[in-house]
Parts: structure tokens; sequence; C-alpha cells
């Protein structure tokens, strides 16, 4: 089996705090939902419902509004009781209704309806899309509807590549739903080529994944799309664009198979195509890995959009002492939790609680050179750390011959992760600290 890798940098990433991919567990239905307007990088959903209004479990609650902006469902129903607003931690400005879970479930233990959809042409596939809200679960949320937008003038091959690649311990709810909904990840990956006129499709795995990509190729032998499977290698970050590509096109290069443009789409997402597309459903859960040191019982659960933190944290046995840090994401690049009443989102794949706080008082750069041994662009971390912080300023930084500056950062974290100094490396150069 032959396994394709980015040349150069990388970590390795362990942590025992990850809870186990084994199984799952579907988490308490929440009393009190906080459904938030903003779950994607555009602008604020408008709410169409009011205080004091019932909404149904799958209801459209707020409209998306322009480029990135996507359609807001409710996740259970009930009644609406009020509006709140707050600050995340990166100063954005959020808004959400919250809704007192009450009347019958239309969706949840009641059999769905599949709708056949392989004679509805791309257009009702793109709007249906579209009409559910369906986002990039595993990224920014940026909408799959705004993605097909993007598709219509390009020229040439595409192929779609599901992103299989676990290079993080904290994807460990994206490797669970791999094995328990792989009929669902297949046949979304083939309804998005019909939406995107798409191809090929390449399924992108780590290494060791060969049970899930004998699976998924079994699954996707029922479609007349041709099929590819490349196994990449694990070392963190694998799974950015920039690494996967760069492996994609040694294979197809090395296979002689014409791949064209890629476009990249993980397995929630692709699920969650699925669900819109065959059952007319909205993404009212999704499988969230809870964890770390603080964390008494780590596990991967099934939890609504809208559940409070506090409350999955609670159904994990709570807290084995106060923790130091709560974040959603992956500890390498999670974005910290201000309040436990903060809600689970489309794109919360994770959240973990730490005893102790990562980030130890910074000291000077001792000139070790750890960052440019782990740069998978091939970058001098510390020469545009010290640039950045001399100049005051994003975008002055001198450059070192025979790379692209600072603009070719992605912001992956590799050299945060190994610093002695505990410096906030990638952040500085990219403008954000």
């Amino acid at each position: 089996m032959k396994v394709y890798s980015f040349p150069r940098g990388g970590i390795t990433i362990n942590d025992p705090a990850v809870p186990q991919n084994s199984s799952s567990v579907v988490a308490f239905l929440p009393a009190i939902s906080v459904i938030p307007m903003v779950q994607h990088p555009g602008g604020r959903a408008y709410p169409i419902v009011s205080v004091g209004d019932l909404v149904r479990e799958g209801m459209l609650i707020g409209r998306g509004q322009g480029p990135l902006s996507a359609n807001v469902h409710a996740s259970v129903p009930g009644r609406v009781i009020r509006m709140v607003s707050w600050k995340a931690a990166g100063g954005q400005n959020n808004d959400a209704l919250i809704i007192r879970m009450e009347g019958s479930f239309e969706k949840l233990g009641k059999r769905e309806e599949f709708f056949p959809w392989l004679g509805m042409s791309a257009f009702d596939l793109h709007r249906t899309i579209a009409e559910f809200g369906i986002v990039e679960m595993e990224g920014s949320g940026r909408p799959v509807a705004d993605m097909l937008n993007s598709l219509r003038n390009q020229q040439g091959t595409i192929s779609l590549v599901v992103r299989c690649v676990f290079d993080d311990p904290w994807l460990a709810a994206d490797r669970l739903l791999c094995r328990e909904r792989t009929q669902a990840i297949a046949e979304g990956a083939h309804i998005m080529c019909r939406a995107g006129r798409m191809g090929r499709i390449v399924f992108a795995l780590s290494q060791g994944e060969t049970e899930l990509g004998s699976r998924l190729m079994e699954e996707a032998s029922r479609w007349d799309i041709p099929v590819s499977l490349v196994y990449t290698g694990s070392r963190y970050p694998q799974r950015n664009q920039r690494e996967l590509e760069l492996v994609l096109r040694s294979f197809g290069k090395k296979e002689n198979v014409e791949l064209g443009a890629l476009l990249m789409l993980g397995p929630a997402t692709l699920a969650a195509i699925h669900d819109a597309v065959a059952y007319r459903k909205p993404i009212l859960d999704r499988y969230v890995a809870v964890g770390g040191s603080a964390v008494r019982k780590p596990q991967v659960m099934k939890v609504r959009i809208g559940t409070r933190i506090g409350e999955i944290f609670a159904e994990c046995g709570g807290f084995v002492d106060k923790p130091r840090k709560i974040a959603s994401g992956s500890p390498v690049l999670g974005r910290a939790v201000v309040d436990l009443d903060e809600p689970v989102i489309k794109t919360s794949y994770a959240v973990f609680a730490l005893l102790e706080a990562q980030a130890q008082p910074r000291r000077n750069c001792i000139s070790c050179g750890e960052c440019r041994t782990v740069c998978p662009v091939g970058l001098d971390p510390e020469e545009l750390y010290k640039n950045a912080r001399a100049a005051g300023r994003n975008g002055t930084a001198s450059r070192k011959p025979g790379i692209s500056g600072n603009d070719s950062c992605h912001g992956c974290g590799c050299c945060d992760v190994v610093c002695p100094s505990r410096l906030a490396l990638s952040q500085t150069i990219l403008g954000m600290a």
C-alpha cells in the first residue's frame, strides 16, 4: 500500500485526554436550547420567528443573508422565550434564540421518509442543500451552496476529495462518524458530485484506515462515477488543504489520474448533505468529542445543535477539578470558550477542558530553530515573528530568499506547539496577536 505524505515539517500529536473513538453515546435532549444566528463566516441570519412563537423540530427560524451566510433551523420543538447576545473570546458579536423544549418531535424516533434524488437536477440539488443550511462542518462553516456557486465558471475536470485524514486525535468524532455512517458519507459524495457536476471522487484516508477504505469503495461502486482511493501520512497538518493537495497531485502524477481542480469536504459535511437531500433534514445534531484532563469521563457524544457546553460536560461526569482552560476544537488551534452557556453549533467537532494552562509564561526567543524544523511551508517563523513584533503591524516582515514570506503561513500552529518559550508565533505572523 503506497502512502503519500507532504515532504517536510509537521508534528505528531498524541493526547491521552482524547475520548476513545470506539463508540458514541447520545446526549440528553436539552430542555433549553441556544440557537445562534451566526454559525457560518458570513453575516447574521435574519430571525423569522419572534419571542413567544412555537417552533417545530427542523423548522426554519433564521434566513441567511448574502454571501457566506446560511439558513438556521430549530433543533428541537418548543417555544421561543427570548433572544440573547454575547461577545465571543475573539471579539465577534453573536445573538441567539432561546428555545424552551415543548411539544412533539417530528423526526426524532420517527421512521424517516426517503426522497428519491437520482432524478433531481443539479439546480434542485443545489437549492435543497442551500435551503437546509448545510455548511462545512469541519472548517469555518462556509455554506456548501456557496462552494457550489464557486464551481460554476470552473473549466476542466473537478474532483471531490472526501477528507478522512485524521492527523489530530481530536478528530475522534469524525473518525467514529466514518465508521457508523459510511453509506451516508459515500452517497453524500455522489450527491455533491451531481450538484457540482464533478467528474471524480477521491477518498483520502489516513494510513491504516484500510477497512474504512474498503467500505467506502464498496459503497461508491454502486455509482456511475470514477473513484480513487489515496492513503496519506498522519503527521499534522496533513489534513490542511495545501498539504493534502500536495500528496494528491503526487498521486495523480504517479498513477496518471487527471484530478483537475479539487474541492475538499469532510465526512460530517457529506453526511449532512445526504440527510438534507435524501431525508429533507437540516443539521439537527452532530458528533462531538468531549474530553481533556479536567473531564471525568471523556467520550464521543451525539449532541443536538444548541445544547449548552456546560450540559455536555455534566453528562461526562463533570470536572475532576476546576479547569484552567475550556475551548472548542483542537488544543492546537482551539477557540476559547468564555461561558459554559455557549452552545454546540454546526462546526463544533470537539470541546475540551484542561486542568493545566497549556500556554505557560512566555519567555524570550532562544533561537533554538525548532520552529523552522516543523514548518511544513519551509518558512522561518523565528525571523518572521521578530520582524512582525519590531514593525508592530502585519505584512512588513522581511522575506527570506526562496520563500514567499508571511503570506504563505496558513496558521497550522506547528511552530507554536514546539516553541520552548511558548511564543504565539503563528498568530503574530498572521497579525492575529
